[in-house]
């Protein structure tokens, strides 16, 4: 409910009365925006020329170290995007309120405000808490225990529907786009998965770029490749992203629902990690590749000098059968579920030393709940900004070397491909 009223819109009101609403409402605005508190804003009820347009969705976001506004226009068939600088974006909310937009609303962390104009042009302000806010006394309780998470997606974006992670729900006259119950785990993944490669950008200097490239392998039905895109649009860059899949119907899918959105920068061509040949590759996404796939990603990503490298291996199917048991582990390794699990860290680990003998710095981490996937190992590595030294390199070969032998290993993929 909302705690407070300013003017009725079916009674009359003094023009002073009307000015003040609206003013008030700007005010709201500007402080939210010095206070570091807004999280976004709502233009709807367009009634200007564009017969199209839908409603305009303003959001914080970093440029180059200042905080500027994200400006989402949507259309019936495709959505614009442009970033503006603060008092940019103000002017322009300013010129629109009660002009082309009859309806907007501003959420903070602790309010949310809304102003809405009448048939006759008369504003009326009703500012309440918000739903999502805690009460006063607890927020001070947890200030400086519990940092806010950030969030990366937002399920508003037109695309996620089409993708089938939202679906449209009826409020207040409006479509309102929710989360389908059944995709919340897959949300997570995303969500996860972007805050991982936020991280991986600013590690490996790209954070500092002005356009990324990137090409992500086995992209399905193409959640992580939209997400990717419009995260990096959203920190202002003119990011080149391409999804690669063997299945030509989830290939046509993912392009029809890109076009459809006026998504600039975002295709998906048909083919195989072992034959895609990219002009530029910054980044190299490979999730769930099977067994020696995820090598070729890997040396994918290593012959095309990309920055950053992230897969998440799929079956360890190469080096099971050729591992021989040292007297030691037999008692441990005789049960079928232990020698797999063996098997998948010998493999990933034996990665991992090969791409850090490559000049990379390398992890292999748990990157989702195993509640959520059993695909739950991340392998990332981000190139490192001077070259390895030799004698760094000889010792990363003679332990790779080691782990062959102590297992008996005759082969392991992505170091012939290297050799080759």
């Amino acid at each position: 409910m909302f705690s407070h009223l300013i003017s009725d819109p079916q009674a009359p009101a003094a023009p002073a009365a009307q000015a003040d609403a609206r003013q008030r409402f700007l005010k709201l605005l500007h402080t939210a925006l010095q206070d570091g508190s807004f999280v976004k804003l709502l233009l709807s009820k367009y009634s200007g020329s564009q017969p199209q347009l839908e409603r305009l969705t303003l959001r914080p976001v970093q440029l180059r170290g200042e905080v500027a506004l994200s400006l989402l226009w949507r259309y019936q068939t495709k959505d614009i995007t442009k970033n503006l600088a603060v008092p940019e974006a103000l002017a322009e909310v300013d010129a629109l309120l009660g002009a082309e937009f009859q309806n907007a609303h501003l959420q903070t962390q602790s309010h949310e405000v809304q102003l809405a104009f009448s048939r006759k042009g008369r504003p009326s302000l009703r500012v309440g808490r918000s739903a999502e806010s805690a009460p006063p006394q607890a927020q001070v309780q947890t200030q400086g225990h519990d940092k806010e998470k950030q969030r990366y997606l937002e399920l508003d974006r037109p695309f996620w529907r089409d993708l089938g992670v939202t679906h449209a729900v009826r409020r207040g006259g409006e479509d309102e786009l929710q989360l389908v119950p059944a995709m919340s785990r897959k949300w997570k993944q995303i969500n996860k998965f972007i805050e991982i490669f936020a991280a991986a950008l600013k590690n490996s200097g790209l954070a500092e770029s002005p356009d990324v490239h990137v090409a992500d392998f086995g992209s399905g039905k193409g959640y992580l490749t939209f997400a990717m895109h419009d995260w990096l649009r959203a920190q202002g860059k003119q990011a080149q992203v391409t999804g690669v899949e063997l299945r030509e119907d989830m290939v046509r899918l993912c392009n029809e629902a890109a076009r459809r959105h006026g998504m600039e920068g975002l295709r998906f061509d048909q083919g195989d990690v072992r034959s895609y040949t990219p002009l530029r590759l910054d980044v190299m996404i490979a999730l769930h590749a099977c067994d020696i796939a995820t090598d070729y990603a890997i040396h994918f990503g290593l012959r095309t000098g990309a920055r950053v490298i992230m897969c998440s291996p799929c079956c360890h199917k190469q080096i099971r059968p050729q591992m021989q048991m040292p007297a030691q582990l037999r008692p441990l390794l005789q049960h079928g579920i232990h020698l797999g699990q063996e098997a998948e860290m010998v493999t990933d680990s034996l990665r991992a030393l090969l791409l850090e003998s490559q000049g990379y710095e390398t992890q292999v981490f748990e990157f989702v709940a195993l509640e959520h996937t059993s695909k739950n190992k991340m392998i990332l590595a981000v190139k490192r900004p001077q070259p390895l030294s030799a004698a760094r390199r000889a010792e990363l070969l003679s332990q790779i070397a080691e782990v062959k032998a102590f297992y008996g290993l005759r082969e392991q993929c992505l170091e012939t491909l290297l050799a080759d």
